[in-house]
């Protein structure tokens, strides 16, 4: 089952996704797919099933507080994140194929799990759902905006709006994973403005949560900017 999607990632350059008909597995090609996973496969994701309240990050065990101790530390400024899987394989190998080689097929059963898991949630529904931007240098090499997609997915199955030119990112930073916690807030500092009005309950919307800081900042500058509560939304959460 998924040990396919690995063998179909070692494909780079061949066809493998225009030759996987519809209603077809995109990791073991099983025919009885649903939203592009069979049964099996879908059941082999690696399910956030314990991770903090309000970072998501993925917990060892289960915890009465189930806070990281990041978040108690230094609380983040968004209220609480809904990211459904934790990024490792297959998670991340369907992620990768989808943001680096444009195969959009491999992130569809993401996106329609998460869409399913956020339709279950009534409580704080946010009013807008907000992109995480990609600097213009960096959107012209990929070709798109993945945060984007995503999104606008979001809106029009849950009927929430979704504006992507409400945020821009003004310049590119070194990326997060290089650098230490203090390194990577200052890294963010005046990356992001927001170019209308915020108001009411909003959800910042990206594919994977790594270090957090980008979240962090992006929440910080719509709360600035009027909003009342921010919600993260994502496919997956790195454990660490």
């Amino acid at each position: 089952m998924i040990k396919g999607l690995e063998f179909l990632s070692t494909l780079i350059g061949q066809k493998v996704n225009r030759e996987t008909h519809a209603g077809h597995c995109v990791a073991c090609l099983d025919p009885r797919a649903r939203d592009g996973l069979c049964t099996g496969c879908r059941t082999d994701l690696p399910y956030n099933r314990w991770h903090c309240r309000q970072c998501a990050l993925p917990l060892a065990i289960p915890s009465a507080l189930m806070t990281c101790g990041e978040c108690l530390a230094a609380p983040p400024p968004y209220s609480h994140t809904a990211a459904p899987w934790r990024y490792q394989f297959p998670v991340d190998a369907m992620i990768t194929r989808y943001k680096y080689n444009g195969q959009r097929k491999f992130v569809r059963p993401l996106i329609a799990g998460l869409t399913d898991d956020l339709a279950q949630r009534h409580q704080d529904r946010p009013e807008l759902l907000i992109p995480a931007p990609m600097h213009g240098r960096r959107r012209r090499v990929r070709g798109f905006n993945q945060a984007e997609d995503i999104a606008e997915h979001l809106s029009r199955h849950l009927d929430i709006p979704w504006n992507p030119r409400l945020i821009r990112r003004v310049r590119n930073v070194r990326p997060q994973r290089e650098l230490g916690r203090e390194e990577r807030l200052a890294n963010l500092q005046g990356v992001f403005t927001v170019t209308g009005n915020v108001s009411g309950r909003v959800a910042v919307v990206d594919d994977v949560i790594t270090t957090g800081a980008t979240v962090r900042a992006l929440a910080q500058v719509l709360l600035d900017a009027g909003a009342s509560d921010v919600q993260v939304w994502a496919l997956a959460r790195t454990p660490g």
